[in-house]
């Protein structure tokens, strides 16, 4: 009897909000405001963390700049189509360092509902970690003091709160 045994991936982190701003406001504050909702304990930089940038063009630049002025890249823009969506590639890998050889995905999609707009979040590609994915999955999801998940509920109130 030959018995295959089958790999399942780690299953995409996804997160769906609905905030009470515009469609517009909702992605200018994502993609233009991070560093005013990413939390600085999050910082790849030695310095601490000053801001966080994300270039808003197709191949556009994803990166922190240090407390110091130094830069630390943590990836790239694949699409931007503001201000529906954004496609970004997360290249940091399990050993939170930068690689610009490694890539998983993070996609945010915007969609207006009235006075409020529905952003929807996906991490996804995580299998690329390795023997690791389940573990960096799970800190990516709820670990690393929070992580997606308290991330996006500092997005939500800093962007409710203006």
């Amino acid at each position: 009897m030959n018995v295959e045994t089958q790999r399942i991936s780690p299953a995409p982190i996804r997160r769906s909000l609905r905030v009470k701003a515009s469609q517009d406001k909702a992605f200018r504050i994502f993609t233009g405001g991070m560093g005013g909702w990413w939390m600085k304990s999050h910082s790849l930089n030695p310095a601490g963390q000053k801001d966080v940038i994300i270039e808003p063009r197709d191949g556009g630049r994803w990166y922190e700049i240090g407390n110091d002025g130094s830069e630390e890249d943590w990836g790239r823009v694949l699409a931007w189509e503001a201000p529906e969506r954004v496609l970004l590639a997360w290249q940091l890998n399990a050993d939170w360092t930068y690689d610009p050889d490694f890539e998983t995905t993070i996609e945010v999609r915007f969609t207006a509902d009235g006075d409020h707009t529905i952003v929807d979040f996906e991490h996804r590609d995580l299998e690329r970690f390795g023997e690791r994915a389940e573990a960096v999955r799970g800190d990516y999801d709820t670990g690393m003091d929070g992580g997606w998940r308290q991330l996006l509920d500092g997005y939500q109130q800093r962007l409710e709160a203006d």
